[in-house]
Order: structure tokens, then sequence, then C-alpha cells
């Protein structure tokens, strides 16, 4: 057997139920940000720097999109849109090449959404075997799930409408045999779970609705404790359902906005932002309650000015950055909220930060992959220009580091190391 393909199915059949589960077998990168979300990898073949001409491969994609690629073996997986009819599209790839696998595409209706926004900025998940992808229009919310090998269509599922100002933008995660997503509309809202197998719900979790929400959930599990899925929205604060049943364990009302970006965990507490106007207004760090032994969650710190909006935070214990979306960036010390350094790297910003061992690496708006030191002391290490912009994450699988701009995608890195540009 393949040793990513086996790396995958390993991951598939465990749960991603620990939230320090980032040591994920190194030939997935199944959601959003990769495992648990944490946008963490440990590779040691990705590059710093490098020059157009030290890629693996770059391909274009019709119509435009700004959802992150999943990978998972031999096969990368991104999708793009028409702005013209908002047909989507689900590419798949070959991981070595670029080369094309197969290709399905959903016909959709346009239908107003944010001008910053497009018909194509929900991420995939994957499983062992299946990508599950989302859409929705005013008129319908559409999950589907596909075959991995072939792009046949296993199930789909319509379940009720989408009302949101702004358009869709979260994306769906895996938590043992379970697709979750997060449903926080202008409209009727909640949290469900469908069966990775048939479609099926399995539960639904009703929710407040106080502005739609585009936060991707994520598990969070202490020592010992149970696993919980962790979601944060202006309705909701922050909050915790057992993944399993969907009954609610805990809720703080610590947001005051919209909430954009996803949660992330830095040294065992929740960091949660929200904002308006384009720009970031509050970020707290609340401390989980346990369901086991009925602890209470609590807020710890919380912060204020030059924060981000859309880009999710990302933690090297026990340090946490926060990558505003006007390139302000931000080192706290995790535990205790202290601002270690705070430098304006220049350029806008939607996409989140990855970590990949030492660096930070994150791509902005105009389509310059900025890469930083992830240490308490700030250092500017390169700026390369991708050629396109974006609005995307970077993804990171067996070594091999996934850039996608508004219409290409690109590999970089691998045992096969470029030649590293000098200074």
């Amino acid at each position: 057997m393949n040793r990513t393909f086996r790396g995958c199915l390993l991951f598939g059949l465990l749960s991603i139920s620990l939230s320090s589960a980032i040591e994920a077998a190194d030939g997935s990168w199944s959601r959003f940000r990769g495992p648990n979300g944490t946008g963490i990898s440990e590779a040691t073949t990705i590059p710093v720097r490098w020059t157009a001409d030290d890629y693996r491969w770059r391909v274009e994609l019709p119509g435009i999109g700004y959802s992150s690629p999943v990978i998972c073996g031999e096969r990368v997986f991104v999708t793009s849109a028409s702005e013209d009819d908002a047909t989507q599209v689900i590419h798949c790839l070959r991981t070595g090449d670029g080369s094309p696998i197969w290709k399905r595409e959903y016909a959709s209706t346009t239908h107003p959404k944010h001008k910053l926004n497009c018909y194509a900025s929900s991420t995939p998940a994957l499983d062992a075997e299946r990508l599950y992808f989302v859409w929705a229009t005013p008129e319908e919310y559409h999950v589907a799930a596909l075959d991995q090998v072939s792009g046949a269509e296993i199930w789909r599922r319509e379940v009720g409408p989408f009302v949101a100002e702004h358009g869709y933008g979260a994306s769906p995660i895996v938590f043992e045999d379970l697709v979750i997503l997060s449903n926080d509309q202008d409209g009727e809202s909640s949290t469900f779970a469908l069966d990775a197998k048939t479609g099926e719900t399995r539960w639904q979790t009703p929710r407040k609705t106080e502005k739609t929400a585009y936060a991707t959930p994520l598990i969070y599990q202490s020592e010992g404790g149970p696993p919980q899925l962790i979601q944060s929205s202006w309705a909701h604060g922050v909050s915790s359902l057992d993944p399993r049943t969907g009954a609610v364990n805990w809720e703080i009302d610590v947001i005051t906005y919209r909430v954009v970006g996803s949660p992330a965990v830095a040294s065992g507490l929740i960091v949660a932002g929200c904002g308006g106007g384009g720009v970031g207004r509050r970020m707290v760090a609340v401390r989980p309650g346990d369901p086991a032994n009925s602890t209470k969650p609590e807020l710890v710190y919380e912060m204020k000015g030059a924060l981000p909006y859309v880009p999710t935070p990302i933690a090297k214990d026990p340090l946490v950055f926060l990558w505003g979306d006007q390139g302000v960036v931000t080192c706290l010390n995790a535990p205790t909220g202290e601002v270690l350094w705070k430098e304006r790297v220049g350029g806008n910003f939607f996409g989140s930060p990855v970590r990949v061992g030492g660096h930070l690496y994150c791509i902005s708006r105009e389509g310059e992959l900025v890469v930083l030191a992830a240490s308490e002391k700030y250092e500017l290490v390169s700026r390369m220009d991708l050629g396109e912009r974006s609005n995307s994450t970077p993804a990171i699988a067996d070594g091999v580091m996934y850039l996608r701009t508004v219409s290409h995608l690109m590999a970089i890195g691998g045992a096969r190391r470029p030649t590293i540009a000098k200074d």
C-alpha cells in the first residue's frame, strides 16, 4: 500500500478528537487549516524562499475560488466556481504533477454576496474514502459526498435555505463517522451532523440568530475529558456541543460583533475573535469548561485594536500569533495575553496563516506570500509574489505546500527540494 495513502487511511479511521492531534499522517490535510484546524505541519522539506522556477508544478483552474486545497495521499482536491452562473466545480489532481484525475460540476444560481466573497469560498472536508462538499444559495443549502477515487456522487442533501447578506463561507469538518456543519445564518440557524456514509441527519441542534457566522468549528479535548465541538458566533459566544449527540455543554457570552475567523486552540485556551466593517474589534481567550465535572468556561483575557477579523490565529505554544487583515501581526504569550511584539508586515489578508516548524506562512490578498519566524522575537524571513491575488490558506501534506490563488494551484517543496533563491 502506498505510504501516503496508508497514512491518509489511518488518519480517516482514527478520531481527530484530540486537540493535540496536530501530528496527523503526513499524507493528509483533510479540512480547512488541516488536522483539527490547527494549521500546523512539522514538514522539513518546505523552503522559506523560492523563485517561480522552483515550483513542482502550477496549473490553471476555471472560474475563481477562495477555498483552500485538501489532500489525501496522491490526490489534491480544490473547488472553484463561475462568477457568471455560479456553477460549482470540484477538481481532483495528482499531487505529483498537478495533472487532472477527475472533475465534477454542479449547477447553481447567482445570488447577492459581499463584493469580496465569491461562489467557491467553502473548503471541502475528507475522510479516508469520501470528499464532503458544501455550497449554498438563499434557496438551498447543499451538502454532497463524492468518492475520492472516481468523483462519483455517493449521496446529496438539501437541508433548507441559507439566508445571508454576504453569501456562504463556512467549511464542514469530519468527526468519527459524522460530517458536522455550522449553520449560523440570518435565517433559521442550527448546527447539524450527517452520517458520513448515508447523509442521513444524525442530530441537529437549534441555534439563535445574530448575523451570519463564517467560523469553521474544531474539536477540543482535555486530557481525560470528553471531545467537545467548539464554535464561535455573535449569538452564542464561544460554545461547546457534544459532537456525538449535539447536546449543549456550555456557552460563554464573550462575542459582541460578527464572527468570520475560526476559533483556535493555544496553550489549552480557545482563542476567538469578532469584528465588523472589515476590521477585527475584539479577541478573547477562554478556558474551556469540562462537561465531565461540570466545570464552567472562563474568560481569561481579551484584546482590542489591530486584530484579525477574517484570518484565524495560530499557535506555537506558549505563543499565539494574530495575523491581522491590514497586515499587523501580533505575538502574544498565550497563557497570559502579554504582547511580546506587534509589527506591520504590509499588505491585506483574508487567508489564514499556517505554521511549518518554526515559520509562519500567509498569503496576502494581493498575492504575496509572507514568511515570518514563529518566534518571540519578530523576524521577517521572506516575501514572494505568487503572480495573482489570493484569499486562500496554504495546505501542507507529505512535505509539500499547496498554494491557491484565485485561478491557479501550485506546489512547492517535498523530497525533491528546489534550489533556494539567495537574498
